[in-house]
């Protein structure tokens, strides 16, 4: 009887998990935009729960800084000022950077075939006559967390994904409103030099393509001007 009662329920937990990864891999994916509010009724319909592990879910993203709190105690994606994007793109180039470096020395070739897929899918896609912006979003986040994963360093890949959360739904506001770095392939030439690079285990040069693809998309959504100062 003394076992029973040591046991612990794990069901609201586990489903609290599930949320919330579901929600940050949507903010990864930059499915939200900047400062676009959810609403916990609107998301648990959608998801098929009840309010709480929504609530539970979108609290932890508070932590990792995803999600804010408003004064209405409504939840929000929150805005990105330049200063703060900035800073992010330079601690994303040190980290990812360290990521493919290693990758170049561990990647297997099979690990090498699906980051070559995802690859050319996208260019497929870049080039298709109305690309698709989701598809190009997915794809994009696929490439490179298929590269980040192949340096096995887990902990690593935790603190970009964090990152990533944070920045997701910046990063593709230029594809999702259309962009001159599409039509113009610009990253579809970054992939390929990073490709390249691992392919031939060079960590420096692979370091400097995925660097290379940072400062294009950091610099073109800068331009735009849609990030407050």
């Amino acid at each position: 009887m003394d076992g029973i009662t040591a046991i612990t329920p794990i069901e609201h937990e586990t489903l609290g998990e599930r949320v919330y990864s579901q929600l940050r891999e949507m903010l990864i994916a930059g499915q939200f935009a900047p400062g676009e509010r959810i609403t916990l009724r609107t998301l648990a319909s959608a998801i098929g729960t009840s309010a709480m592990p929504v609530r539970d879910a979108l609290r932890q993203l508070m932590v990792d800084q995803a999600i804010e709190l408003l004064p209405n105690r409504a939840f929000r994606v929150p805005l990105m000022s330049k200063s703060r994007f900035i800073e992010l793109r330079d601690i994303r180039i040190n980290l990812e950077g360290l990521a493919v470096e290693r990758a170049a020395r561990l990647m297997r070739r099979p690990e090498l075939y699906e980051a070559a897929e995802f690859s050319a899918e996208f260019n497929h896609e870049c080039d298709a006559q109305s690309p698709d912006p989701s598809r190009l979003i997915l794809l994009n986040k696929n490439f490179h967390f298929t590269v980040y994963r192949a340096s096995n360093m887990p902990v690593l890949l935790q603190m970009i994904e964090g990152l990533w959360t944070q920045i997701g739904p910046v990063l593709n506001l230029d594809v999702r409103h259309g962009s001159e770095r599409i039509s113009n392939r610009i990253p579809c030439e970054h992939h390929e030099r990073l490709l390249q690079a691992l392919r031939a285990g060079d960590g420096a040069r692979a370091k400097e393509a995925l660097a290379a693809d940072l400062n294009s998309a950091c610099e073109y959504i800068l331009a735009q001007n849609r990030l407050p100062g």
